[in-house]
Formats: C-alpha cells, structure tokens, sequence
C-alpha cells in the first residue's frame, strides 16, 4: 500500500512496480479551532503548525500544498519570514494534543473520514476545516492528475459542515512479474467483496467500484489487472 504522491516521486525507482487499483481515498484535513480567525491556507502566515511525522505521507503532501498556495514554510518560531507558516514535525495524536493547547493552531493529516481522533478532538474544543480544493489547479499543474477534489461530508465530524478538500489516492501495489492468476483474483476480490472490505463507517465516501479503482493517478495497472477491470467493466 501507498499513497500515489510517494509512489509517484521524481526519481524514485518504480520500474518493477505495478498497481493493482486504487483502493482507498486519503482526505487531507487542515484542522483549525473554530473562531481562530483562520479563514484560508494563506492565513497560516506566521502561525504554528503541525506536518506530520517525517516520512508520513501528510509530511509529503503538506509541503506541496504550501508551494502551491506560495506560502513559505519556516523552523523558527521566534523571527518567521513574512509569508511563513511555522511547521513542526508532530504526527496525528501529538498535533492534536497541540492543537488543544494552543501551542499550534493549525494540524495537517491525510486519512480517512472520519478520522476517529479527530471527532474525539471535536468533543473538547471546536474544531474546524479549510476547503483546499483551490489549490488543485497549482498542484495538477507542477504533479500532474495524482491529487483529487473531494468532499468530506457534512456531519463527518459533529458541528463541521461540508468542505472540499485535496484527495491523495492509496495504491494496491505489486511487482510487474506478480503471476496474472494472483492479479486478476485479487481484482475480482476487491470488486465483488467491497461490502465487506468497506468499513460501515467509511460508507458514501470510500469506494471500491470498476470505476474507482482503475484510477490509479499515473502508476501503471499490472497488465492483468487491466484485463480484469475491462471483463468486469468493459
């Protein structure tokens, strides 16, 4: 399993890699507490930050998303450039410890909706998101079609209404000589078996479908899986 954008890197050695379909959607949250005053990206100027953990996949997006709103990004709490934003390394719990302390204000993650705790955060403190779909046209621009506009439901987390966000695709991947028997079943397993690989409480915003699956954001379909698809689809 990886995300697209990991998969994808410049330079990376992907030649032996095949993906099998994408089988999962990550939604990008940009956590803020509600009456912060953050209405945008572009107000995370000169505020505190959490990124994600190095090697993440939150810590790989969240730098793109900066370059592609022209925000800088800085280490240095005390003298932050103009037009900064002040990130610190923290992951998904500690951020959100952070985010209810008042020492970062806003909290990067990439997952699924809804994030069990991040609706457990909404219970203490108010919490809200920043749509940043506005930003695709920049990042399909500079990393092609591997990111997509989706929508994270209204009542995915009590009191947030409805926003759209950056989507990052999550690959089955396999090797390119993986046997085509094995390929194929696989496809059929995920396509005829989705009721019971789809957590019910992921249900309207995850899907393993035909459709969704080929989707595989540029990584190329191991040739057996494509054959699946188009017998299963056309």
């Amino acid at each position: 399993m990886a995300l697209a954008d990991a998969a994808s890197q410049p330079g990376g050695d992907t030649g032996e890699i095949a993906a099998i379909g994408k089988v999962y959607e990550n939604y990008v949250h940009c956590v803020v507490r509600k009456g912060s005053g953050i209405r945008d990206i572009s107000g995370l100027a000169g505020r505190q930050v959490a990124v994600g953990q190095p090697g993440s996949g939150t810590s790989l997006t969240t730098p793109r998303l900066f370059e592609a709103a022209g925000l800088g990004t800085s280490t240095d709490a005390t003298a932050p450039p103009a037009g900064t934003a002040v990130v610190e390394n923290l992951g998904l719990n500690d951020g959100i410890a952070a985010l209810k302390a008042g020492t970062v204000e806003a909290l990067f993650w990439s997952g699924g909706v809804p994030t069990a705790a991040i609706a457990a955060a909404q219970q203490e403190v108010a919490l809200g998101l920043l749509d940043l779909s506005g930003l695709l046209p920049e990042l399909r621009r500079r990393y092609g079609g591997m990111y997509d506009r989706v929508l994270i439901p209204e009542g995915s987390y009590p009191g947030v209404p409805a926003v759209w966000t950056v989507g990052a695709p999550n690959l089955l991947l396999c090797r390119k000589d993986l046997d085509s028997a094995t390929v194929e079943r696989t496809v059929r397993l995920l396509v005829h078996n989705a009721g019971e690989l789809i957590p019910q409480s992921t249900l309207g915003v995850q899907f393993l479908s035909a459709e969704s699956l080929i989707n595989t954001a540029g990584v190329p379909l191991h040739p057996a899986a494509a054959a699946a698809y188009r017998k299963l689809h056309g």
